[in-house]
Parts: C-alpha cells; structure tokens; sequence
C-alpha cells in the first residue's frame, strides 16, 4: 500500500497493530480522524493515555479497575464466598451482562498452555489457592472457555484445591467445545451460570 503522506503511514501502521484491524481498515480509521475536528482527536489520544498511566488492577480479583479495588469486589451485595475463575477481563464483562452471577470473580490472565510457553507461575493462580486454602471461599466455579488450554488450566486447579473442602463446580455446556467465553450469547451463557455442574463430573464423564 502506497502513501502520499509519511505521516498517514506511521499512523495506519501504527493503527493495524490492533487485533482484527488490517492496513485497509486502519486508513479508513486515519481518514475518519483527519475529518474531525481535532479536538476529537485530542480527546481520544488523551483518553488512551490517561488508560495506560492510570489504570490499575484489582489487589482482590485482579480485574482491571479504576480503583486498588474493582466495583465488584468492593460491593457488599455481592456473594463474596462464591468465586468465578475466568481468563480475562473480556470475560467478565460477558457474564456479568448475563445479570446472572452475583458472586465475585478471580481472573487469571489467561490459561496454561505449554505451546505458548505459558504455564502455571504466569498466571494468577497462587493468589486463588491462597483464597481458598485461608477458607474465604465455599464455591469455585470453573468458567474458562472449552478448549484444551481452558480443561488444562481448570483440571490444575483443581488437583491444587481439592482437598480443601470447597465445592468446585463448573459451567454447563451450553458453550459449545472449543468456543470462547466472551462470544456465547447471554442467554446461553446466563444459563451455563445458573446450571452449572459439579466438576468432577465435567471430566469424568469425557
């Protein structure tokens, strides 16, 4: 792709680095800016930068807050006995529009994957046992997505908790095998929350 402008090509190179955008859709975000006043513009750049400088990660569940404790975590309506593991933030988000959860979460990060070098000390496993094994938690519930890394991840936990007394159940499989959390539509996914399973079951039965 050629440019008349050294400046639109740093920007659409820049731009495409984002996940799911190509150089074409990032000259079209470019040429959207440059028709907006610049005040727009200043707004978004100043928004992104306060985003990097002040974002901060819950000390509780590790969920990204504006605060040292997320709104979640910090709110006393919440079932703070019962603790969803999730991946990541974008998980989150996904159950809790289900409006079917009210306990609290425990993000890890991401999931064991050897392929990717990625394995239990990088993610925020430690911080989870320590919950459970310090008897702050009676239900652990097992949200990761259905993929092989997302068994894995579970079936480690498990093995470093089940001896501690507190049930362990998992969502239904309403999810789909090898789909991702984030992408199942609330209605299914509300319902996974709410029929969730024990997890021994989940594995024995594979």
């Amino acid at each position: 792709m050629e440019f008349s402008s050294k400046l639109i090509e740093k920007a659409v190179n820049e731009i495409a680095q984002l996940p799911g955008i190509g150089k074409r859709s990032a000259l079209r975000l470019v040429l959207h800016l440059l028709k907006q006043p610049k005040e727009q513009t200043s707004f978004l750049s100043q928004a992104l930068l306060q985003m990097r400088e002040e974002i901060k990660y819950c000390e509780n569940c590790h969920n990204i807050s504006d605060n040292t404790i997320c709104e979640i975590c910090a709110n006393r309506n919440r079932d703070h006995q019962v603790v969803c593991v999730v991946e990541d933030i974008r998980d989150v988000l996904a159950i809790e529009n289900t409006g079917q959860f009210r306990g609290i979460y425990h993000v890890l990060g991401g999931k064991i994957s050897p392929i990717d070098g990625v394995g239990p000390s990088q993610l925020k496993i430690p911080t989870l046992i320590e919950k459970v094994k310090n008897g702050h938690v009676v239900e652990v519930i097992f949200a990761l997505s259905s993929t092989m890394e997302g068994d894995t991840t579970n079936f480690y936990i498990y093995k470093q908790i089940v001896n501690s007394g507190v049930t362990m159940s998992t969502i239904a499989r309403g999810i789909a095998v090898g789909d991702e959390l984030e992408y199942a539509d609330e209605v299914t996914l509300g319902r996974s929350i709410l029929h969730r399973v024990p997890f021994e079951k989940s594995f024995k039965n594979n």
